[in-house]
């Protein structure tokens, strides 16, 4: 059984992100080896943002400068381009969700990623529970 109890947050160190004439946004990271699953891209409105992938990993973009943060902000649906070098692997829309802090619970396990710990519930969820009993003295 695969483990479920964490998700892996890597560092995309490069990116780049472009606005077209209509005020669009694509953003250009590393393909990753397998299709997203209802993405959402997180933003503070500072010089972070984090791409949730799917359950299992998420993508942290450090730098963003002020200019590029002000657009963002804004911006309800960017498009994420994965590329191999020069030759684009997929391209997907994903909702910009405003917060207020992200913060990330885990551990380093390498320079450019994390384990992040999944919640309770989330354990729950993946487990498939059908029944949950408390047991013991209260």
């Amino acid at each position: 059984m695969e483990n479920q109890y964490y998700a892996v947050v890597e560092k995309q160190d490069f990116f780049e992100i472009i606005e077209n004439k209509f005020g669009e946004l694509a953003i250009f990271i590393d393909a990753r080896e397998d299709t997203p699953s209802t993405p959402i891209l997180e933003y503070n409105g500072d010089t972070t943002a984090v791409l949730h992938r799917d359950e299992k990993r998420i993508i942290r973009l450090e730098g963003i400068t002020k200019e590029t943060g002000s657009t963002l902000a804004e911006a309800e649906v960017v498009l994420f381009v994965e590329t191999n070098k020069d030759t684009v692997v997929r391209t997907y829309a994903v909702p910009v969700q405003t917060v207020e802090v992200i913060s990330f619970k885990g551990r380093q396990v390498r320079a450019d990623e994390y384990e992040r710990y999944k919640s309770k519930q989330e354990i729950i969820d993946a487990f498939g529970a059908i029944n949950i009993w408390s047991n013991g003295d209260k």
